[in-house]
C-alpha cells in the first residue's frame, strides 16, 4: 500500500512539473512571438529577451509570473517607446490577468485573441496609435476589423479596460457594457461613432464606477438604460454629437462624482433629478444648448468642486444663499449665457473658490469689496455684462467709491487674472491692482474708466505679468515711464483713451512684448528709437494721434512684425530702400495720412505675405511698378491721394 502511494506521489510530481515545463515553454514562445512584431529602437527588450539566454522569463523586463508553476501573469511594456503591432500570439498567455503597453506607439487592430485570456482583469491598451482605415474622409472600420473587438465581451474577469486616446473607430460592442466585473470602461479621445447601445447597463453590473467616452463621435440621444449603473462615480460623454435633453432618470445615479456632457448637441432644461446627486463635485454640461433656469437644487449640493454650464442659453438669476449650501465651492463657470439679476453678496463668502466665470451674461449692479474676501482665487472673469455706475452730467462716474472696481481686489494675492472687460464701470482703477505679484493677466477695457494711471505702476515687483489691456475708456494723462518695469508684458493696450504726451522712451524695456497698442489718443512727438529693442514685437498699432518725425528706421528692422499701423498721424521722410529682407512676415501695413514723401521702395512688393496696402493721403512720388503683382495675398490696396505720376506697369 505504502509503496503505491509512493508511485502515486511521484508520478504526481511528475505530470505537474511537466505541466508547469510545458506551460512555461508555451508562455516563452508566446513571448518571442510578440517580442517579433515589436520595434525597440531603445533595445530595452531585444537586449532582455533571449531565446538563447538561461535567464528564467520571469526575469525578463516587464514579465511577472505566479510562484508556483512559473507561468506569466503580468505583462507590463507602458511607457519604453515601442512600436509595431500586437501579435495574436498575445492570447497563448493563458495565464495573465495584466497586460499594459500603454503609451508606446502600437499600431494596426487590437487582436481578438485577447478574448482568450480568460482570467484577465487589467488591460490598458492606451496612448498608442491603434488605427482605422479611411473611407470617405471618414475613418471606419472594414468588414469588422480595426475596431474595439466584440468578444472582449467573453472576458469575464475583466475590470480595467482602457483603449483612451488611440485612433479606433467604429462602434462599441453592447456585450463590454455587460460584463459584470467591469469597474472601469476607459473609450475617450479615438474615433468611435454611432450611437451607444440602447441596452446599455441592462445587465446586473453591480461593479461598474467609471464609463469614460469622451472626444470621440457619438451621436443620438442618452439612453435611459444608462442609469440603470447605479454605482457609477464617473461619467464622461463630453465632445461627442450627441442629442436630445439629460434623461431624468440621472438622478438614479446617487453615487456619481463626476458628470461630463459637455460641448456636445444637449437641448432642453437642465432636469430637476439633479440635485438628487448628493455626491456631486463636478457638474459640466458647458457648450451645448441647455435652455430654461438652472434649478436651484443644483446650489444645494453640498459637495460640489466644480460647477461648469458655461457657453448655454441658460437664464434666470442666482439664489441668494448659496455661500451657506456650497461651502467647497472652488470653480464656478456659468459664462455666455443669459443670467440676469445682481451677482449675490453670498457668492463673495465662497471663500475656497479659485476660479470665478462670469463673462458675457446680463448681469447687474455693482462689484462689491467683499470680493477682496475671497484670497485664494486666481481667476476672475466678469467682462460683458451689465456692471454700472451712477450718471453725474452726462458721464458715469463712481459715488462716494461705491459701483466702482473695489481697491479690495489688491487683496487677493493669489490673483492672475483679472477681467472686466465691457461692462460700464467708472471711476480710476487702484494702483493696487498692478502690483500684485502673482497677476498674468489684467483686461478692463471698454467700460468708463477715467483718471491717470498710478505713477508708481509698476513699482513693485511684478514678475508674471504678460498683459494689460486698457483700450477704450477715458484714461488721461502722461504714460507714466513706471509702466514699462512690467519687463515680462507681451501686450499692452492702451489706445482709444486720452493720453497726451509722449511716449517714453522706457519702452524699450519691454523686450517680450509682441502686440503694442497705443493708438486713438492724443499723444505726440517722435516715435522712440528704442520701439526697435522690441525683437518679438509682431503688432505695432499707433494710429490716429499726433505723433511726428520719421519712422525710425529699426522699426523695419524688427523681422517678427506682422502689422505696421502708424496711420493718420504727422510723420514725415521715407522708406527704407530693403524692407523686404527685414520684414519677411509683413501682412498689413497702414500709413495712410501722413506727409511720408519719396518713392516707394522696390523691396516692398516683395513682401509677398502682404494683404492690406494702405499708404494713401501722403506725399509718395513715383510709378506703380510692375512688381505689384508679385504680391498673391493681397486683398487691399489704398495708394490714393498721392503724387504718383507717368505710366502705371500694373
Amino acid at each position: 500500500m505504502a509503496r503505491n502511494s509512493f508511485i502515486f506521489a511521484v508520478s504526481l510530481l511528475l505530470f505537474l512539473n511537466g505541466f508547469t515545463f510545458c506551460l512555461y515553454t508555451k508562455d516563452k514562445f508566446a513571448l518571442l512571438a510578440i517580442k517579433t512584431n515589436i520595434i525597440d529602437h531603445s533595445g530595452i527588450l531585444s537586449n532582455n529577451w533571449s531565446a538563447i539566454s538561461n535567464a528564467s522569463i520571469c526575469t525578463w523586463i516587464g514579465v511577472s509570473c505566479d510562484l508556483n508553476n512559473q507561468s506569466v501573469t503580468a505583462l507590463n511594456l507602458s511607457s519604453m517607446g515601442l512600436a509595431g503591432t500586437v501579435t495574436p500570439a498575445i492570447g497563448n498567455l493563458s495565464s495573465l490577468t495584466l497586460l499594459d503597453i500603454s503609451y508606446n506607439n502600437f499600431s494596426g487592430s487590437v487582436p481578438e485573441e485577447l478574448s482568450h485570456l480568460h482570467h484577465l482583469q487589467y488591460l490598458h491598451l492606451s496612448n498608442n496609435s491603434f488605427t482605422a482605415s479611411q473611407v470617405c474622409g471618414r475613418l471606419r472600420d472594414i468588414n469588422g476589423a480595426r475596431t474595439i473587438p466584440a468578444s472582449l465581451g467573453n472576458i469575464t474577469k475583466l475590470e480595467i479596460l482602457n483603449l483612451w486616446s488611440n485612433q479606433l473607430t467604429g462602434s462599441v460592442p453592447a456585450a463590454i457594457f455587460n460584463i459584470s466585473s467591469l469597474r472601469i470602461i476607459h473609450l475617450s479621445a479615438n474615433n468611435l461613432y454611432g450611437s451607444l447601445p440602447v441596452d446599455i447597463c441592462s445587465q446586473y453590473v453591480p461593479k461598474l464606477e467609471e464609463i469614460l467616452l469622451s472626444w470621440n463621435h457619438f451621436e443620438g440621444k442618452i439612453p435611459p438604460s444608462l442609469f440603470k449603473c447605479k454605482e457609477l462615480q464617473k461619467l464622461s460623454l463630453s465632445f461627442n454629437e450627441f442629442s436630445g435633453s439629460i434623461p431624468i432618470e440621472i438622478g438614479n445615479l446617487t453615487m456619481l462624482k463626476n458628470l461630463w456632457l459637455g460641448y456636445s448637441n444637449l437641448e432642453g432644461e437642465i432636469p430637476v433629478e439633479i440635485g438628487s446627486l448628493k455626491l456631486l463635485e463636478i457638474l459640466s454640461i458647458q457648450n451645448s444648448s441647455l435652455t430654461g433656469t438652472i434649478p436651484n437644487v443644483i446650489f444645494n449640493i453640498s459637495s460640489l468642486k466644480i460647477i461648469s454650464l458655461g457657453e448655454n442659453k441658460l437664464t434666470g438669476s442666482f439664489p441668494m444663499d448659496i455661500h451657506y449650501n456650497l461651502p467647497v465651492l472652488e470653480e464656478l463657470y456659468l459664462y455666455k449665457n443669459q443670467l440676469n439679476g445682481q451677482i449675490p453678496s453670498s457668492l463673495w463668502d465662497c471663500r475656497g473658490l479659485r476660479i470665478i466665470s462670469l463673462f458675457e451674461n446680463k448681469f447687474i449692479g455693482s462689484i462689491p469689496k467683499q470680493v477682496g474676501n475671497l484670497t485664494l482665487l486666481k481667476e476672475l472673469y466678469l467682462g460683458g455684462n451689465n456692471f454700472t455706475a451712477s450718471q453725474v452730467c452726462g458721464r458715469l462716474r463712481d459715488i462716494n467709491g461705491a459701483r466702482t472696481i473695489p481697491a479690495s481686489l489688491g487683496n487677493i494675492t493669489k490673483l492672475e487674472i483679472l477681467n472686466l472687460w465691457s461692462n460700464q464701470l467708472t471711476g480710476s482703477v487702484p494702483a493696487a491692482i498692478f502690483n500684485i505679484s502673482s497677476l498674468r493677466i489684467i483686461h478692463l477695457s471698454a467700460n468708463n474708466l477715467y483718471g491717470s494711471l498710478p505713477v508708481d505702476i509698476c513699482s513693485q515687483y511684478v514678475p508674471k505679468l504678460e498683459e494689460i489691456l486698457l483700450s477704450w475708456n477715458h484714461f488721461e494723462g502722461k504714460i507714466p515711464p513706471s509702466l514699462f518695469k512690467c519687463k515680462e508684458l507681451q501686450k499692452l493696450s492702451l489706445s482709444f483713451n486720452e493720453f497726451s504726451g509722449s511716449i517714453p522712451i522706457e519702452i524699450g524695456n519691454l523686450t517680450m512684448l509682441k502686440n503694442l497698442w497705443l493708438g486713438y489718443s492724443n499723444l505726440e512727438g517722435e516715435i522712440p528709437v528704442e520701439i526697435g529693442s522690441l525683437k518679438l514685437l509682431e503688432i505695432l498699432s499707433i494710429q490716429n494721434s499726433s505723433l511726428t518725425g520719421t519712422i525710425p528706421n529699426v522699426i523695419f528692422n524688427i523681422s517678427s512684425l506682422k502689422i505696421i499701423s502708424l496711420g493718420e498721424n504727422k510723420l514725415t521722410g521715407s522708406f527704407p530702400m530693403d524692407i523686404h529682407y527685414n520684414l519677411p512676415v509683413l501682412e498689413e501695413l497702414y500709413l495712410y495720412k501722413n506727409q511720408l514723401n519719396g518713392q516707394i521702395p522696390s523691396s516692398l512688393w516683395d513682401c509677398r505675405g502682404l494683404r492690406i496696402i494702405s499708404l494713401f493721403e501722403n506725399k509718395f512720388i513715383g510709378s506703380i511698378p510692375k512688381q505689384v503683382g508679385n504680391l498673391t495675398l493681397l486683398k487691399e490696396l489704398y495708394l490714393g491721394g498721392n503724387n504718383f505720376t507717368g505710366t502705371s506697369q500694373i
